[in-house]
């Protein structure tokens, strides 16, 4: 059988349905497309044939091929409705990011502003600062010459009571 050719089976009536030559005509696309067909009803007692069928009429091929391409701009404009849709969808996201970006800016200016005034009050307070890390040292060199003092102090006592003792 040649590409494009229907077939049919040569028999009175499969599901309830007549087959006979004015049949073959009536076929749509996806129906009744099998090279070959049979029954398998106990009743029937019939050999199978298969012949080539006639091609369909000229409008008949029109209307199909108008309602292919009716369904082909349905199925086209679904795909490019659906890309549309994942273009709105990228822009969204990307107004949504600019504007947590911007977001962020502001908290990393506020940052950086905080910062530089932080660093303002440290540089005002400096010479305070270095100011008790002097007077930390001379506290210390105090407490140092305190201890000394009081170490002779003891030896003074000490020697006092010896001398005393005599």
């Amino acid at each position: 059988m040649a590409y494009g050719e229907w077939s049919r089976v040569d028999r009175k009536s499969i599901g309830g349905r007549t087959w006979g030559e004015n049949a073959v005509a009536e076929l749509r696309p996806g129906m009744g497309q099998d090279t070959y067909s049979s029954s398998f009803e106990p009743d029937d007692a019939a050999v199978e044939t298969a012949e080539e069928a006639k091609e369909p009429a000229e409008a008949d091929i029109t209307e199909l091929c108008r309602d292919m391409f009716s369904k082909m701009a349905t199925y086209l404009t679904g795909e490019l409705t659906a890309t549309s849709e994942d273009y709105k969808l990228l822009e969204n996201m990307n107004k949504l990011t600019s504007l947590k970006y911007l977001e962020m800016k502001d908290i990393a200016v506020n940052i950086s502003r905080n910062l530089k005034d932080l660093n303002q009050k440290y540089a005002e307070l400096q010479p305070y600062l270095d100011q008790i890390n002097v007077i930390e040292e001379q506290v210390a060199a105090l407490e140092q010459a305190a201890y000394k003092l009081d170490a002779y102090s003891k030896k003074l006592e000490a020697k006092y009571k010896k001398l005393e003792k005599r």
